[in-house]
């Protein structure tokens, strides 16, 4: 496979397929066991992932790239081979989350800035030598009234922007992932402040990015939809393909090779629709996929239960879901598939 940067992000977001997060932290990964009642052992989490990577179907067919949490990319499978060579094996780009986490930022109530610019270039370096290939690192913007303020929003931004430098410097692609959380508190926001934030989120991000002198032929965007709050949820699917897509349009250079939404606090069937409804209706510069977690492996995780006898129960769980936002991918989902499965 070619190590141009620009034809990695190309695979990253292949027509019909998109990226497993499979990076959760270490709490996030716990309070997902605790749902089905495993413990959150080394050898349990690599269980799990090691289902997931091995699940030929969806893998090969519908998965072009895996998000890594720093344990997992140093992992072996049970038979003694790296996870790595596993995801590698099945046609899918490895790739690793990078950033520190959100911490509150000081002197600004309510809001966050991520961590871990500091020696980023030197695992960078190592990341690239255990065979990572792109990286992530996510801002964490929150929405209400008065919120985000300018500076939250600057300060994520050139963060972003850092980070997107050093890992082109290191052969790596960055996914860039400003995140406005639908689900955060107080979780009232209307669509409108939805979109209104978002645009001036991403006209920011990219201003920086290009302050930064980053190849946007070198990077994907890994971006919320333009949605309502969770408490007040009654946009319809229409309307937030058509604003999301107009948000995008004012706001991303067609220089970006694709645009892998992520799902943040949507069920699985509502992150579906909404991408398919973008794909279905819009002409687009950019390749429009998913880089789903929680939306991908909900099904799968309570299917498998953490019993070895699951294991194949998890996988088509899994399959079913992956091969759902494969088919959003291109526009050809429609509702009647999942009562179908």
């Amino acid at each position: 496979m070619s190590e141009r940067l620009e034809d990695i992000a190309a695979a990253m977001v292949t027509s019909g397929k998109g990226i497993l997060a499979a990076d959760e932290s270490s709490g996030t990964i716990k309070k997902r066991f605790d749902s089905i009642n495993v413990d959150s052992t080394e050898e349990n989490r690599r269980d799990y992932r090691e289902m997931l990577f091995r699940s030929t179907e969806a893998m090969s067919n519908y998965i072009s790239g895996v998000i890594l949490f720093d344990e997992t990319l140093r992992q072996k499978a049970a038979d003694g081979t790296p996870l790595v060579e596993v995801i590698k094996a099945a046609g899918a780009v490895p790739g690793i989350k990078v950033d520190g986490g959100a911490k509150p930022m000081a002197a600004h109530p309510g809001e966050k800035i991520t961590e871990g610019l500091d020696g980023l270039r030197e695992r960078l370096a190592e990341y690239y030598g255990l065979g990572a290939r792109f990286a992530k690192w996510r801002g964490v913007i929150s929405i209400s009234d008065d919120l985000p303020s300018g500076s939250a929003v600057r300060a994520n931004a050139q963060a972003l922007a850092r980070y997107a430098a050093l890992c082109q410097e290191a052969g790596i692609v960055p996914i860039v992932e400003p995140e406005i959380l639908m689900d955060g508190e107080p979780g009232d926001h209307s669509i409108d402040r939805c979109y209104t934030v978002t645009e001036t989120v991403l006209r920011t991000v990219f201003a920086e990015l290009y302050d930064a002198r980053v190849a946007l032929e070198g990077m994907v965007l890994k971006p919320n939809m333009v949605i309502d709050g969770k408490n007040t949820r009654n946009a319809s699917v229409d309307e937030v393909a058509e604003k999301t897509v107009r948000c995008l349009k004012a706001t991303v250079p067609a220089a970006v090779p694709g645009i892998a939404f992520l799902s943040g606090g949507q069920s699985d069937e509502e992150a579906t629709a909404h991408l398919s409804a973008m794909n279905k209706g819009y002409d687009l510069p950019w390749q429009l996929t998913f880089s789903y977690g929680r939306a991908l492996q909900a099904a799968c995780l309570k299917a498998w239960g953490g019993k070895p006898e699951n294991v194949a129960a998890g996988q088509r769980a899994f399959a079913h879901r992956a091969r759902m936002n494969g088919l959003a991918a291109t526009g050809n989902w429609t509702s009647d598939m999942e009562k179908a499965a």
